[in-house]
């Protein structure tokens, strides 16, 4: 199997609602909106977080963005966003740390940061091609 692009998919219940909560966690308007009540971001350079009105699955999720700075993304979120403050984890035999939220639809969200400056820029240029 050959990819080349992903999709993820969250579902709110009140649309107008969950594309402004997005956008502000996004920190910028949708990319595309091809129709009512849909809207893609491209997260990377081929992936796509869409966020559709529907039914939640309860439990989806995570989905954890790479951050430079995931205490000054945490307070971000928490304050723009009204969110309970949230822990961020780390653990020796893993490189990076991460903290875990849920959107007002139940969705699970996270960051997380590399530890190594090095590895992130390494990973940062694979993924850009630079």
């Amino acid at each position: 199997m050959t990819t080349y692009e992903v999709t993820v998919q969250f579902r709110v219940t009140e649309f107008p609602i969950g594309l402004k909560w997005y956008s502000k966690l996004l920190n910028r308007d949708p990319d595309f909106v091809p129709h009512e009540a849909f809207a893609e971001w491209e997260l990377i350079p081929g992936t796509w977080l869409q966020v559709a009105e529907g039914t939640p699955t309860e439990g989806s999720g995570p989905l954890r963005l790479g951050v430079s700075d995931i205490e000054s993304e945490r307070d971000r979120v928490v304050k723009e966003l009204d969110l309970e403050p949230f822990e961020v984890y780390g653990r020796s035999e893993v490189p990076v740390k991460w903290g875990t939220f849920s959107d007002p639809w139940g969705n699970r969200i996270g960051f997380f940061e590399y530890l190594d400056e090095i590895e992130k820029e390494k990973t940062i240029n694979r993924i850009l091609h630079t």
